[in-house]
């Protein structure tokens, strides 16, 4: 295959770009990862919890994927390959965590050691606005971050991801029925944590403070005279 210069990679066709990868061709690969990236970081991202350590979970996962990928043989998307090894990993650093976690507290113990991340969130240019916005998505964020793993991989795939029931349960090596169950049952414990946290917010909803109430009372005052 001729070589392509690195932005008609962005415009193949999957499987050309996948053909391209498996023979070593990095560009194609930085362009599989570019397609993958948001939604690779979230699946990562609903399991650790913490961003910092997603992005080393998909870097990981990317370094593994390329030296693996001579042998995809394109039974699932390239998407769903890159997912489960995403998974696998980010799966890996949890029982690591585990583990050091609990060799942290046997020591502790012996005395031998010591215990030491949606609406529309773009910016808008009202920073009240863009601040009510910020923080409507770190009360949804930590809503999901304590679903049970199970239902917030589900939910990260079907509502954050929009992907179908198939493209999810593919995606997770599930039965359609229980992407829909774990769906069903995450919506309904969003809504119970959300009703108590969104109460207290509401309190403070259509701010007219700061810029704005400055803004109307100038404009006011000169209209006077």
């Amino acid at each position: 295959m001729a070589a392509l210069h690195a932005l008609d990679y962005l415009d193949l066709p999957e499987p050309e770009l996948v053909d391209f990868a498996r023979a070593g061709d990095r560009e194609a690969f930085r362009a599989i990862m570019t397609r993958c990236n948001q939604r690779l970081f979230r699946v990562a991202r609903a399991v650790v919890r913490d961003e910092a350590e997603a992005e080393d979970v998909l870097q990981e996962a990317y370094t593994r994927a390329f030296a693996a990928i001579a042998g995809f043989r394109g039974e699932a998307g390239i998407a769903t390959w890159l997912t489960r090894i995403v998974l696998n990993e980010a799966h890996g650093r949890l029982r690591r965590r585990k583990t050091t976690v609990e060799l942290d507290e046997l020591e502790a113990a012996q005395g031998g050691g010591q215990v030491l991340n949606f609406p529309n969130m773009t910016k808008s240019g009202d920073p009240e606005a863009d601040a009510a916005r910020a923080q409507i998505r770190r009360i949804l964020e930590r809503a999901v971050d304590d679903l049970p793993e199970p239902f917030r991989l589900v939910f990260i795939l079907r509502e954050v991801e929009e992907l179908s029931v198939e493209e999810t349960a593919g995606h997770l090596g599930l039965k359609v029925e229980t992407v829909k169950t774990r769906l069903h049952r995450a919506r309904r414990r969003l809504r119970e944590a959300l009703d108590a946290q969104l109460a207290d917010v509401m309190v403070g909803a259509y701010p007219f403070l700061g810029a704005r109430c400055a803004r109307i009372t100038e404009a006011v005052l000169q209209r006077l005279g």
